[in-house]
């Protein structure tokens, strides 16, 4: 069964960077789309950024809000997959996810897609 664990958040000042970062157990990430979303007080559960990386299809999504700010990687290894975020702002401020879909789906944004999820990671930007 896989499981996902989340790290990286903290308190940074706008203007700041952090990484994310989500460790697999259980099974590799290789059969997997991955995911990053949050959700900020008062809030729905938004996507930010995934990516499927298949031959023929691949597809990486990213959020109006947070393009050419954020960027999804996984490591080679298949084990861990991580955002960083650039030139982070107050509106960035929320619980972040990770989250793991079927090798088989397309479109990666719609969360209804993902069977595993990670604990959350709390991310606060303020001065």
């Amino acid at each position: 069964q896989l499981q996902l664990v989340e790290s990286g958040g903290a308190l940074v000042q706008p203007g700041g960077s952090l990484r994310l970062s989500c460790a697999a157990s259980g099974s590799t990430l290789d059969d997997y789309v991955l995911g990053w979303f949050r959700q900020a007080p008062g809030k729905e559960r938004e996507a930010v950024s995934c990516r499927r990386t298949r031959a023929f299809h691949d597809h990486t999504f990213y959020a109006d809000s947070v393009k050419g700010r954020f960027t999804i990687k996984r490591d080679n290894a298949g084990n861990a997959t991580y955002l960083q975020m650039n030139n982070l702002r107050p509106d960035d401020t929320a619980v972040y996810y990770c989250a793991a879909a079927p090798w088989y789906v397309v479109q990666c944004e719609f969360q209804d897609e993902y069977e595993h999820w990670g604990q959350g990671t709390q991310v606060i930007v303020s001065s």
